[in-house]
């Protein structure tokens, strides 16, 4: 069975689309007979792709230029939805503007949000969301009880990204109502971190550090080995803490969530909140000192030894090929 309407808040930077809408269409498609996208801009740079995954229409905000985006598009949402027009429900990623809005819609529709889900499906007329808790330990399924509309914010990585082929989708305006007060916040300026290479969270190979790096300098075995193998650089919560590295390369439950076809773990012993974040790699390798860490309970590949003495070697092998 499956539900009449979802709709998915579609994000793209620079007129790609976000790997996270690409997941959530792929899934909206199991769950409902017909699936659009929110889109806050004009909506005819990503009409094609948005369409390639699922949506049939695009409902555009229009120029947001400026805006914070989370306060025009939760009230065109919660008044379409008040006028009788919205779906049954709808799924957002875990991102910053997908929090935001959530949080919004909750209060301009007396709504429930349902968060932190790696799965979602259809029971009768309304939608069970699994969460895991206790550090990923454990799941538990959620679900919504209440008539209206269905408001699910998913982790990335949570579903695949695929393509059904579908032609360009329609795009239709979302009207944006008065904004009260709660429109005046502007948006002054835009802090973009230089990064090489691809995307952490969307990157076929991560090699990640952890504490028995030893210290902050050694990181750079890390980047080293991620640059040779043209992948991305991560890090344990343990080493980000420490100001080794910055928040945005940390993996785990508090950080990202990824799942490539290669992860190198290299000095981390493998906390129950580091395993979330990457547990779901196709290929998994180890290198830690000791043979009793955890990580080893999930490595395809172990590697019992000093990373200051495997990766140099790994590099050595590399530079010969």
């Amino acid at each position: 069975m499956t539900l009449d309407t979802i709709w998915v808040y579609a994000e793209a930077n620079d007129g790609a689309v976000a790997s996270t809408t690409q997941e959530l269409l792929t899934k909206a498609r199991d769950l409902a007979d017909t699936v659009a996208a929110v889109y806050a801009g004009d909506g005819d740079d990503v009409a094609e792709e948005l369409g390639s995954f699922g949506a049939e229409t695009v409902y555009a905000t229009g120029d947001l230029e400026g805006a914070l985006v989370g306060v025009p598009v939760a009230s065109a949402i919660a008044a379409a939805i008040e006028a009788g027009d919205g779906p049954d429900a709808i799924l957002l990623g875990t991102t910053y503007d997908g929090r935001d809005i959530a949080a919004r819609l909750s209060v301009l529709l007396d709504a429930t949000v349902i968060t932190n889900v790696v799965d979602v499906e259809v029971d009768g007329d309304t939608l069970v969301g699994t969460e895991p808790i206790f550090g990923g330990a454990t799941e538990i399924k959620t679900k919504f009880a209440g008539d209206g509309t269905r408001i699910v914010l998913v982790r990335p990585k949570s579903f695949p990204a695929e393509s059904n082929g579908g032609g360009e989708a329609d795009v239709e305006d979302l009207d944006v109502p008065d904004l009260g007060t709660a429109g005046g916040a502007t948006v002054t300026n835009r802090h973009v971190e230089e990064s090489q290479g691809p995307k952490l969270d969307e990157a076929d190979l991560v090699v990640a550090g952890g504490r028995g790096l030893g210290a902050a300098e050694s990181y750079d075995l890390v980047d080293q080995l991620a640059s040779r193998l043209k992948g991305a650089a991560g890090a344990s919560r343990a080493i980000v803490d420490a100001g080794w590295v910055p928040y945005s390369s940390q993996v785990g439950q508090t950080g990202k969530v990824v799942k490539p076809a290669v992860y190198i773990a290299a000095g981390i012993s493998g906390a129950t909140q580091h395993l979330v974040g990457m547990k779901g790699s196709k290929n998994i390798i180890a290198i830690n000192k000791d043979p009793e860490a955890p990580i080893f309970g999930i490595a395809d590949l172990g590697i019992v030894g000093d990373v200051h003495k495997v990766i140099p070697k790994l590099l050595e092998a590399l530079e010969g090929r």
